[in-house]
């Protein structure tokens, strides 16, 4: 079922306010909340709304150090593949992960207390894992911008 403006205002309400309660967000856009309640449970139930979470900071929990590693496989059949995304989902301090389409296979978002904690990580886990040929580190300075919300 395509989205129509109330559906897009209750996603743009959530995202800003995921602890929204539905009589707020119903007068927010318009509906009584009834429908609201029941828009969000399809919204829900079709897997536009993913989950409620609450923002941390990296930075009050010690984790404020990111860095960007370029992985390299030495095999990229499927089955390496598999093993290389299983083996990296397992390492919390890998934040993101993604194929990607280009010079090299994987790009990694790590985030570690500072370049100890990294070091540490890359030289013990992340350089082990099924596959990897070689890597590449890139340090971040400075987080300019980390999220945006998505805006249906």
């Amino acid at each position: 079922m395509p989205l129509d403006s109330f559906d897009r205002q209750i996603l743009k309400h959530l995202t800003a306010n995921g602890r929204m309660r539905i009589t707020e967000l119903a007068s927010h856009i318009g509906l009584s909340k009834t429908p609201c309640q029941a828009r969000v449970k399809r919204l829900e139930a079709e897997g536009y709304i993913l989950g409620y979470h609450a923002a941390l900071s990296a930075e009050k929990l010690g984790l404020s150090h990111i860095a960007f590693v370029q992985i390299t496989l030495n095999n990229t059949r499927e089955p390496a593949l598999v093993a290389f995304n299983a083996a990296v989902r397992a390492l919390p301090e890998i934040e993101q992960c993604h194929m990607i389409a280009g010079g090299f296979d994987y790009l990694l978002k790590v985030r570690t207390s500072d370049i100890e904690a990294y070091r540490k990580i890359m030289g013990e886990q992340i350089s082990t894992l099924p596959h990897v040929k070689s890597s590449s580190t890139f340090v971040s300075m400075e987080a300019v911008k980390e999220s945006a919300p998505l805006t249906p």
